[in-house]
């Protein structure tokens, strides 16, 4: 993972750590019915104005709806690098912005209170460095300003290193230090190093360690699943990955979009024919749904099915999914990618030249989108023939 892709990873993974178990708002964000768990949120904050968590709670469901509506957190962004250190994004709507802005800073200036009244407070810390968290995950992942993000993320580093330190069994504190280790062990050393000037600890291992032990804990359990879900992903661990997304679909059995995710992670793992099952069986679901969709998601279940069914040597079927999937409004990086994807089955079939012809097409929409994965597949396989027997 690149430095650009692995700060906004953790800036997007670390934050949540909002909601106890019980908090029905939360779960039902989770299951992708934001409308309802808007609604139960704000009822919360009504009834608990001065507990910082109901305050975190809504900000963060707001949040995490902002991003469902751009379409920009699948693994896919943080494993190819579908990012920069500076993204060039739409304001977020006026009514949004300024109702997560109210509650995190609420949730911070109830924290900071309860610290003032009792410095020693593991409570009020890990209030306040869940919502320093936050902060720096809706600057990097709405805003797009990476950059400022960081001194919002090294508060909240500080803040949850502080609570280990003085309670080692508040595991949950460890989602936030330990994607931070993870991606600061990521880096090339220059930049590591710099990272280590900045505050931040580093160390893959212990940081993977952490979020392990976080996922077992009912405050931390759904994130922690998700950031080890792309860290296995980014490890090569792929049946790891797949094991950990079937935990979250089973824990919340609306949200369809862990099962796109499942068929994502199976093809990396090699299971081309598992893949294509658990997506055919996720189209219907995406089809029959009628709550709202990500954008371009139609594209993008049927480019990652085309993507199986290229891998399965099932070329026609592949062919009609990847053009069904260029009529359908696909992102620009899919658009990209169902090219790259058509390439593959020129070449299979013999046909040089459309191969040809595709490729230049895909490393053009992907330079245009920002997909170096892409850009870099687009050359190499312009330099020689896609085969099976060419992939590492």
């Amino acid at each position: 993972m690149r430095w650009r892709a692995a700060v906004i990873a953790l800036a997007l993974l670390a934050p949540a750590q909002v909601a106890t178990a019980q908090s029905a708002a939360y779960i039902t964000a989770y299951n992708l019915n934001y409308d309802d768990a808007l609604r139960m949120a704000r009822q919360d904050v009504a009834a608990r104005p001065g507990d910082p968590e109901a305050h975190r709670t809504l900000a963060t469901i707001v949040w995490m709806h902002i991003l469902f509506t751009r379409g920009g957190a699948t693994i896919d962004h943080y494993l190819g690098g579908l990012t920069s250190s500076q993204i060039k994004l739409p304001p977020p709507p006026a009514a949004a912005d300024a109702e997560f802005r109210t509650h995190v800073g609420r949730a911070l200036a109830l924290a900071e209170a309860a610290l003032t009244r009792d410095p020693r407070s593991v409570d009020a810390r890990y209030d306040l460095g869940a919502a320093q968290g936050l902060m720096a995950s809706y600057i990097a992942s709405v805003e797009g300003k990476v950059r400022q993000a960081l001194g919002s993320a090294k508060r909240a580093f500080d803040s949850h290193e502080w609570v280990l330190e003085r309670a080692p069994t508040r595991h949950e504190a460890g989602l936030v230090v330990g994607t931070y280790r993870y991606a600061v062990a990521a880096l090339s050393l220059p930049k590591r190093l710099l990272a280590y000037i900045a505050g931040f600890g580093g160390g893959k291992e212990r940081g993977l360690r952490m979020i392990e032990a976080a996922a077992t804990r009912p405050l931390t359990r759904a994130d922690s699943r998700v950031a080890l879900a792309l860290m296995y992903s980014r490890e090569g661990r792929h049946t790891d990955a797949v094991a950990v997304l079937k935990l979250l679909a089973a824990e919340f059995p609306q949200n369809r979009l862990f099962q796109l995710e499942i068929g994502a992670a199976a093809w990396r793992a090699g299971l081309a024919a598992e893949a294509e099952t658990v997506l055919t069986a996720g189209l219907a679901w995406h089809d029959r749904d009628p709550r709202p969709k990500v954008p371009g998601e139609r594209a993008l279940w049927l480019y990652k099915r085309g993507m199986s069914r290229v891998s399965l040597n099932h070329l026609d079927d592949a062919v009609t999914d990847l053009r069904t999937g260029l009529t359908s409004d696909p992102l620009g990086w899919v658009r990209g990618r169902i090219h790259l994807e058509l390439g593959k089955v020129a070449d299979l079939r013999r046909q040089r030249s459309a191969a040809l012809a595709e490729y230049v097409t895909a490393a053009q929409l992907c330079r245009t989108h920002q997909d170096p994965w892409c850009v870099e597949q687009a050359a190499r396989w312009r330099k020689r023939p896609f085969t099976f027997g060419s992939i590492p």
